[in-house]
């Protein structure tokens, strides 16, 4: 049986159209492609200045690089994430410090943040997770002076308070285009920040520290974004608004089959906070998760596992063991029973009346 995928990419004429274009111009690597996406994206979030990279976790590390953060320095972030949350932390040479999460929001908890926080922080890494508005404002209070970046990769259409998220709040906010993200360009990332010499920073750092004048000014590498990509970026964020319309229509339903259900219960909704909904994730209310992706898959729905926790996997255990990763106080109960306890379901814009049936079914017979 082919099970409905968790995401899939929603790409047609209109890609193929601007793929064909710049092949025809003969121009492909990083041109006036990008500058027009990264244009139009800055003018879509709010933001002064948007810098466009390789991907995601690039974006990440550009953001820390910026900011100066190295061997020696610490930064605080959440371990209940994609890896690269906290890997781009260990790929700058700094410390990641590990916070525990809010059970609504799935984001960094500004409670704990204070308790991860030393002379050595240089950085705060809070994620807007499933693209689900973190508490952003208190975040800022308790960090202070600590320069903050948004882990936004998946919040792309996400709004706080009638604001879209990638302004940014903090200092620099980072997004991803890969494949399982609500705007895709098959790989891509960028940056939004406030800043002109940080954007002007940025820019060098992307391209082996190569500026206006000519020189390189720092070494660096390439972390460039092609105008083929851009393209099919600048088509995918025309369309955004109609893809955030039908993935809350679907959510909608979702919600309305999960009213009262004894097994699973959607995640609560803060006030003030709109989630593009990049993914469906919802709570086990008894039971285990194997018995439930279990279920799912036998009706041909493929559901997957909650987020993962970086503290739990190979790369980190081994680092926190040589003290090049640490946990800060109060632990990360939160975390760990979030990935116990919940689950994704699939829903993408594109998906066809059947496969929101099929998964309606699912969650029916589910007892």
């Amino acid at each position: 049986m082919r099970l409905i995928p968790i995401s899939r990419p929603d790409l047609g004429d209109d890609e193929l159209a601007a793929l064909a274009r710049v092949l025809q111009s003969g121009w492909i690597m990083q041109g006036p492609e990008v500058a027009a996406f990264e244009r139009e994206l800055a003018a879509y979030v709010g933001a002064a200045h948007a810098v466009a990279c390789a991907n995601g976790t690039v974006a990440l590390e550009l953001a820390l690089r910026v900011l100066n953060v190295g061997p020696g320095d610490e930064v605080a972030t959440v371990a209940h994430s994609f890896i690269a949350s906290a890997s781009s932390v260990a790929c700058v040479g700094a410390t990641p410090v590990f916070v525990d999460v809010e059970e609504d929001t799935l984001g960094m908890d500004p409670n704990q943040l204070a308790a991860a926080i030393t002379s050595k922080t240089r950085a705060v890494i809070c994620v807007h997770q499933l693209g689900i508005p973190c508490d952003i404002d208190a975040i800022l209070e308790v960090a202070g002076d600590i320069p903050i970046i948004e882990d936004a990769a998946c919040a792309i259409g996400s709004e706080r308070l009638g604001e879209r998220l990638g302004r940014p709040h903090g200092t620099l906010a980072t997004f991803s285009f890969h494949p399982r993200k609500v705007l895709t360009t098959g790989e891509g990332g960028m940056i939004t920040t406030s800043d002109d010499a940080v954007a002007a920073r940025l820019r060098r750092l992307r391209a082996h520290g190569l500026g206006r004048d000519g020189a390189f000014h720092e070494p660096s590498g390439n972390a460039r974004l092609s105008d083929l990509h851009a393209a099919v970026g600048r088509v995918q964020l025309a369309r955004l608004p109609d893809a955030l319309v039908h993935r809350h229509r679907i959510a909608a339903i979702f919600d309305a089959a999960l009213r009262g259900h004894p097994v699973l219960a959607p995640l609560p909704r803060r006030p003030g906070a709109l989630a593009n909904v990049q993914s469906y994730p919802v709570r086990i209310l008894r039971g285990g998760a194997d018995a439930v992706l279990a279920h799912f898959a036998a009706l041909g729905v493929g559901a997957r596992p909650g987020l993962t926790n970086a503290h739990e996997t190979p790369a980190f255990q081994e680092l926190l063991a040589h003290g090049r990763a640490r946990i800060a106080a109060g632990g990360l109960p939160v975390s760990e029973r979030l990935r116990r306890e919940t689950v994704l379901l699939p829903l993408f814009h594109g998906m066809t009346l059947a496969e929101i049936d099929t998964v309606l079914a699912a969650i029916r017979t589910l007892v």
